[in-house]
């Protein structure tokens, strides 16, 4: 299949046809959108499935001229970064879809699935890109449906949750457009210039330090609002309460890993000058991340508020592993936003469910549920096990290749790795008190009489968790296959990163 990557972004298109022909038959609509995003997910585990293990560079790549005049291009390909988050973001999506069958959105749900379908295209679309004015266009793809599914199908605030979401990211967007034209302006001469992230690293050494040190934090903001690393990261928990449950999964699961990935895949590799001269505050505010992240979750009454701020921890783990600069601190952080997408994917998945059935969301309001609901005691607890690290499980070996990179971090200025190694770990015990501690006070106890006959899992909501549960469980066994396609790629980022001519971290 020579078009693979293509057919990923037309195929959600294709499928936004018959949608909106029948957009009032509800029936049809769900149907639709199932198989659509069910193809979509069939078609990224084809091209996992032909991807070449141990290659470095980039893969299946599709390059036509698309605005000539401007060196802009149709350029996508993968490589064993994006191979990998690409069927995660086709999975999540079409258990988000599926879940919004059962009776969730009860009102326009044809314009809530053609958002869904539209969201796809952009989700996909950012992983695959390799021309940076096509990474943008998808980039801001994204944005608009996620606004949509927050504000006309999210919760009480869903307004000022929408707005403060589009202000943050539209703000990093345009830093980042900034950022791009610049590349542009100095990529060469007028009429040989390029946006095509291969001939810009065929050719390293084009751009100043100056220069690299200006466009790299027009990048990094832009990443890091997405992300969302502390100070930036105020408009995620609003997001994340008021989205409807599927709105939660995506966001979480897919849409925050764009932050991580444009750093590994544009960041770090066009700009070593500007990631060095960085560095030292990207790793004190990654920490930082790690441990406010944690501490705030810890006071949290919502439940759901709760599971967001947790996001913000374990996405400091991901940039902290991106930028020791080492090996098993990379290969830590991609492996990281796996389990995040999978794990708390789950996570606000579970919390969705218990919602509609309690309507209760406080932690205080609830408590007993295990007595009455085994199957999603047990569902929920593997997750919440997996979010704070158990050995044997997803969420350990990411944390665990961070912590080892962390530990060797050892920078010419600054505090090393002995300082930021233990206290990136202090947040994993941090994520075991507020973790257990909510489970404690949601499972156990006594049971209200007014959730004694609420139902257990639904056949549909086990259909569900169940893909989440084996991945969760496969990557913590067996996580070498994914450590062996991710290797490859991090090692060449690093390379590009770490330029022999201006290295400042070994």
């Amino acid at each position: 299949m020579d078009h693979l990557l293509t057919l990923l972004i037309v195929v959600p298109l294709v499928g936004l046809i018959p949608l909106i022909a029948f957009f009032r038959d509800v029936r049809a609509v769900k149907q639709i959108a199932v198989v659509t995003t069910f193809v979509e997910l069939v078609l990224s585990l084809v091209m996992l499935a032909q991807f070449h293990v141990g290659e470095a560079g980039f893969q299946m790549v599709e390059s036509v001229a698309w605005i000539p005049s401007f060196g802009i291009r149709y350029e996508l390909g993968v490589d064993g970064i994006s191979v990998l988050l690409i069927p995660m973001t086709t999975l999540l999506t079409f258990i988000s879809v599926l879940y919004s069958t059962g009776g969730a959105i009860k009102e326009r749900l044809g314009e809530y699935m053609a958002a869904f379908l539209v969201l796809e295209v952009g989700m996909v679309g950012v992983f695959m890109a390799l021309d940076l004015f096509l990474f943008y266009v998808f980039f801001e793809l994204m944005l608009v449906p996620m606004y949509l599914i927050i504000g006309i199908w999210g919760g009480p605030r869903k307004v000022y949750a929408t707005l403060k979401f589009v202000l943050f990211t539209l703000a990093g967007s345009l830093l980042m457009l900034v950022g791009i034209i610049a590349v542009y302006l100095a990529s060469g001469d007028a009429g040989n210039r390029t946006l095509s992230l291969p001939e810009l690293l065929a050719h390293p050494g084009r751009f100043s330090g100056t220069f690299q040190f200006w466009v790299f934090l027009a990048f990094a903001l832009a990443f890091a609002i997405k992300m969302p690393m502390v100070p930036f990261h105020t408009w995620l928990p609003d997001a994340h309460v008021e989205a409807p449950t599927a709105g939660s999964i995506v966001l979480a699961g897919v849409l925050l890993k764009a932050g991580g990935y444009g750093f590994l895949r544009f960041a770090l590799p066009l700009f070593p000058i500007g990631t060095q001269a960085w560095l030292p505050i990207l790793i004190l505010l990654s920490v930082v991340a790690i441990l406010y992240g944690a501490i705030v979750s810890v006071v949290q009454k919502d439940l759901k508020k709760l599971v967001a701020y947790s996001s913000v921890a374990h996405m400091g783990f991901v940039t902290l592993g991106i930028f020791v600069l080492n090996q098993q601190g990379g290969v830590g952080a991609v492996l990281q936003m796996l389990n995040h997408g999978f794990v708390t994917g789950a996570l606000f998945l579970f919390v969705g469910i218990q919602y509609e059935k309690t309507h209760r969301r406080q932690i205080a309001d609830l408590g007993g549920l295990a007595n009455t609901w085994p199957l999603y005691t047990a569902f929920f607890g593997v997750f919440v096990l997996a979010s704070l690290g158990l050995p044997g499980l997803s969420g350990f070996i990411g944390e665990f290749l961070v912590l080892v990179g962390t530990f060797k971090f050892n920078p010419a200025t600054g505090p090393g790795g002995l300082f930021w190694g233990p206290a990136a770990a202090i947040g994993v015990i941090l994520a075991a008190v507020y973790l257990l501690w909510m489970f404690q006070r949601v499972m156990y106890g006594t049971v209200r009489e007014a959730y004694r006959s609420l139902p257990d899992l639904s056949p549909l909501e086990v259909v569900c968790a169940v893909p989440l549960l084996v991945l969760t469980v496969l990557l913590g066994v067996f996580p070498q296959p994914a450590i062996a396609i991710i290797s490859p790629s991090v090692q060449r980022i690093l390379a590009f990163a770490t330029d022999a001519s201006q290295v400042v971290v070994r």
